[in-house]
This record gives C-alpha cells, sequence and structure tokens, in this order.
C-alpha cells in the first residue's frame, strides 16, 4: 500500500510498504544498468532483481522507510528506502565489505544505525535528478536528524557519494571500494552532524524539515 506525502509539478512522493520492494528491485536494477553498461542480458538483470529483492525482504521491518516518486502517469521515477538496524540482522555492508558498524562506527548502546539504500532515479524522466534526488534524501536521512544519537550507513555510488559531498554531507570512508551493481561503490558512515549539513540546506525542498 502506498500513501502519497508530497505533490510537485511533474511528480508525487509515496511512502510504500513490503508490497513495492519487487518493484523497486526491478527499476534499481534496471536503473543501474542502463547508468553504467552499454550491453548485458536478461539473465544478469534477473539475476541482480532476485538478489536485490532476497536482501530487502529479509532487512524489511516495521521501522523501514520506503519513498517512491511518480509521475502521473503512475510510472515510478524514484526511490529510496531507510532501515532502522536491530544490530542483529547482516547488513550489506556486512555482507559485502565484512565491515560491522558496531566495530566500525561505535559500540556504545545508545547509538543507533540507519542505512540508507536503494536509491535511483530514472534515466530518461526528463525532470530535474539533482532535485528528485535531495527530495528523497531528505526524507530517508529525517530519521537520523529527529534521533539524539544516531549514525546513517549506506554503500553509495562513489560518483553519487562526490555530489553528495558537495550538498553538504560529511561522510567518512570505512573500507575498500568494491564494483557493486554495476558501477563503484563506497562503504561510508555519517554522523547526525555530517547529515545535517546536508539536511539544513534541502529539508524544506521537501516540506519535511
Amino acid at each position: 500500500m502506498e500513501k502519497q506525502i508530497a505533490t510537485f509539478k511533474d511528480y508525487a512522493i509515496f511512502m510504500a510498504d513490503k508490497t513495492s520492494l519487487l518493484e523497486i528491485a526491478q527499476f534499481v536494477v534496471k536503473e543501474n544498468y542502463s547508468h553504467h553498461l552499454s550491453s548485458f542480458t536478461e539473465e544478469e538483470i534477473n539475476k541482480d532483481i532476485k538478489s536485490v529483492l532476497e536482501e530487502e525482504e529479509y532487512l524489511y521491518d516495521n521501522k523501514s522507510r520506503i519513498y517512491i516518486a511518480r509521475d502521473y502517469l503512475g510510472k515510478m521515477i524514484g526511490c529510496i528506502r531507510s532501515f532502522h538496524w536491530d544490530k542483529h540482522k547482516t547488513l550489506p555492508i556486512e555482507k559485502i565489505y565484512g565491515i560491522n558498524p558496531l566495530n566500525a562506527i561505535h559500540q556504545e548502546s545508545k547509538y543507533s544505525f540507519w542505512h540508507i539504500g536503494r536509491f535511483a532515479v530514472a534515466k530518461d524522466s526528463g525532470i530535474s535528478t539533482l532535485t528528485l534526488f535531495k527530495r528523497l534524501m531528505a526524507l530517508a536521512v529525517k530519521p537520523i536528524v529527529e534521533d539524539k544519537y544516531s549514525y546513517m550507513i549506506a554503500e553509495i555510488d562513489s560518483k553519487l557519494l562526490k555530489v553528495m559531498k558537495v550538498l553538504g554531507f560529511g561522510t567518512r570512508q570505512i573500507g575498500k571500494s568494491i564494483d557493486y551493481l554495476t558501477s563503484e561503490t563506497v562503504p561510508v558512515c555519517s554522523s547526525k552532524r555530517g547529515v545535517m549539513g546536508f539536511f539544513s540546506k534541502y529539508g524544506e525542498l521537501c516540506k519535511v524539515a
């Protein structure tokens, strides 16, 4: 089920739930392939879609927040999700990089961790992808802003990471980059202070500040 939470000139943003995970997996994988690879097979795409879907279904719980942008024909043009880590489930950052946030970032029990992932924007949407990114990211990091002791953890495309730094994100790389889903991906974390460098500028874009 999806609930519309914001409306703009060319699209609307919805909060979604587990029923949207398959569509998100398909969208994220296909956009990654179209952005980064000139040739690929349907078998490769389907294998990655299956892998992403299984991972998202494993991570999903009632604290997960999924945001989808749709144009006025109902077509998905962007998505992102934030997941509150229970400190027990195996996160992508541990599965792919062998990094446990409790060891790499903070062990104090008062700190909480939000994993931000599955960000993608349609390559051919015809809208400002940067503005849509700011809006989706502002929604995704809002729980971190609202929590006194919290960290963002993510695996981010190296090119997108450069954009995030320009937009004010203070991040710390916590492992070596690897190729994941067709692009060089960097494991990072960001404290509430680091996130606020971005949110204080762009939170109002989605009326979430």
